[in-house]
């Protein structure tokens, strides 16, 4: 990633072209089907996940929630990898940092442990980026949901006098922008 987010400039020193400053990939690396039942407060989910296509990963998940605004937690069971986990919600520390706490058991291997994750929507290796989920309502019970992800070096002016580097440069930025997961969510509302 990091040699497609060098400068803007090409090994010559002259204006890169328009395609090495962008790259956009629009083919996913996860699918998710989500079919979803709410029942007296609480919704029932099961979820079918596609990823990595070279290896056919696959992998299922039973997610029970509640569905008030309030909800503070979420059950998940995997049976592939027999874990269960309880999985607090997103708790805001700040306007873009977010802590998830989180205690799980796996029966394959008899472990139990906890998980703590702080993630925000900003940030990256190095790069400035921007991670998202975006969720389009087609109809009622239908929703689909697209996790976008844009990694970006801004444009940059500069120059020199007296140091044998030119008086002015530029680099021209760099944009690489990526749908990473599609979502297509049943749900079912007694």
């Amino acid at each position: 990633m990091a040699s497609s987010l060098g400068d803007g400039n090409n090994d010559e020193g002259g204006v890169a072209s328009l395609e090495d400053l962008y790259n956009i990939n629009v083919v996913p690396s996860e699918l998710l089907l989500k079919f979803r039942k709410e029942v007296q407060g609480v919704r029932v989910g099961l979820n079918l996940e596609f990823f990595n296509f070279q290896g056919n990963d696959f992998q299922t998940k039973f997610v029970l929630k509640p569905l008030g605004i309030d909800r503070r937690w979420k059950f998940i069971y995997e049976p592939i990898h027999k874990d269960v986990r309880l999985l607090s919600k997103k708790i805001p520390i700040n306007r873009f940092l977010n802590l998830q706490v989180g205690i799980g058991h796996n029966f394959q291997y008899n472990v139990t442990g906890w998980k703590w994750k702080l993630s925000s929507c900003l940030g990256g290796d190095g790069i400035s980026q921007i991670r998202n989920k975006t969720s389009v309502g087609l109809f009622p019970g239908f929703d689909m949901r697209i996790g976008w992800r844009a990694e970006y070096i801004l444009p940059e002016i500069h120059g020199a006098v007296g140091t044998g580097e030119p008086i002015f440069n530029m680099n021209y930025g760099r944009l690489h922008a990526s749908i990473d997961r599609f979502e297509a969510i049943l749900t079912h509302s007694s």
